[in-house]
């Protein structure tokens, strides 16, 4: 007689880790991401984002899409790709990359773990199967392999989190620096860390096979029950990434593939990213495009804000003078900070009026009454939480 499966029915897939987070998962609180089931909090967002700045907690990233490239032209196709040098990429290492369509305009964001010299990882938050396929084309010798459902991923992020896979018998991990990625054997397997991740704080993602994923949820909650570890979901994750000012899309930025209206995409530099575009390599996609751009400027900047008072910014208009009567950008996201202790943004403002006064209209409910008010924003330069534990190495013994 067969078992019945509980699972039975689901229309979306569920990740390795579900059995485990289906029990902690008390709100039912479940959206999706790339065809997966994924939790958007557990018990209460802000109580996860708290975890994340005093303590640890896991974020599951199965979902996230994950490519394997590999072959003698790997390499080169992947230069040709994205906007960065990969051959300045050092084995054992992952670096932040963004590519481009021919007109300039970011595609999608993502990393790319250089495992040996002709073996690479690329990860993204939405599949990029055509594209890749399409990079690869007139190269001989490279394999592009969607491995997304054949690896199991789990973000271990938090000041705690170093001391936690030291417990777990993670001998060395105290060595590893940031972007480093190491190899530990785990139950006859390769248990893979790197140091990563999407909260701006200390931390790091584990890659192991789906089949071992329970034993590793299993001995790192066992190894971190003394550190106050907890899971933490999609909302607690985009708190953290905006005080650390790291982009998300569909907020920051439209994946250029996707859009319809003409420049509701966006470019590197206006994401203020032109440090990722390397015009000393040989060509790349969007070259051309890119290097216009530089010359004449860019339309648009991402900036970071520092907004007066404590009513979130989210969805406003910024403007040139506190009349607002010209209007010269948009907030992309919002939130009070609770680490920074202050009224942080990102947004994205006309270029031309980078250094003059910027103001927001905020409109905001209390007590079911509709209110607005304009605010002072001042610009910040450095992102809005940077602790010192985030790069240090070893990290300190929390």
């Amino acid at each position: 007689m067969n078992t019945p499966d509980p699972y039975a029915g689901e229309r979306l897939k569920l990740s390795p880790f579900h059995p485990r987070q289906e029990v902690l998962n008390i709100r039912e609180a479940w959206a999706s991401w790339n065809g997966y089931k994924f939790a958007e909090y557990y018990y209460d967002a802000e109580y996860e984002y708290f975890c994340v700045r005093n303590s640890c907690a896991t974020y599951d990233i199965c979902p996230m899409q994950k490519y394997e490239i590999s072959g003698r032209d790997a390499e080169a196709m992947l230069n040709r790709m994205i906007t960065r040098d990969v051959t300045k990429f050092g084995v054992n290492r992952v670096a932040y990359c963004v590519w481009c369509t021919d007109e300039g305009r970011v595609i999608d964001d993502g990393t790319i773990f250089k495992l040996t010299d002709d073996k690479f990882m690329l990860t993204c938050g939405s599949p990029c199967t055509a594209w890749l396929e399409k990079s690869a084309f007139g190269f001989d010798d490279v394999n592009v392999t969607d491995v997304t459902d054949c690896l199991a991923a789990l973000s271990l992020q938090g000041p705690t989190s170093c001391a936690v896979l030291r417990n777990m018998g993670l001998k060395g991990i105290e060595a590893a620096k940031p972007f480093d990625i190491m190899h530990f054997p785990f139950h006859g397997d390769t248990l893979m860390v790197s140091r990563t991740g999407f909260t701006g704080d200390l931390g790091y993602e584990l890659w192991i096979q789906p089949g071992l994923a329970l034993e590793l949820w299993d001995e790192l909650y066992a190894a971190g029950e003394n550190y106050c570890i907890q899971p933490y979901g999609e909302v607690a994750t985009n708190m953290a990434r905006l005080e650390a000012a790291f982009i998300m899309p569909n907020m920051e930025f439209n994946e250029a593939l996707r859009t319809v209206h003409f420049e509701h995409d966006q470019t590197p530099f206006e994401l203020n990213l032109g440090w990722l575009v390397d015009f000393d390599k040989p060509h790349f996609s969007g070259r051309r495009a890119l290097l216009s751009e530089k010359r004449r400027g860019s339309k648009y900047t991402l900036i970071k804000l520092d907004i007066e008072g404590n009513k979130p910014a989210e969805r406003s208009y910024i403007y040139k003078n506190k009349r607002c009567t010209r209007e010269i950008g948009y907030v992309t996201s919002a939130m009070w900070s609770p680490a920074a202790k202050a009224n942080i943004a990102l947004a994205m403002i006309e270029t031309e009026h980078l250094e003059g006064e910027l103001w927001a209209e905020i409109y905001y409910e209390k007590e079911l009454r509709q209110y607005s008010r304009v605010a002072r924003c001042t610009r910040k330069k450095k992102p809005f939480w940077t602790p010192a534990r985030a790069r240090a190495t070893p990290p300190a013994d929390y």
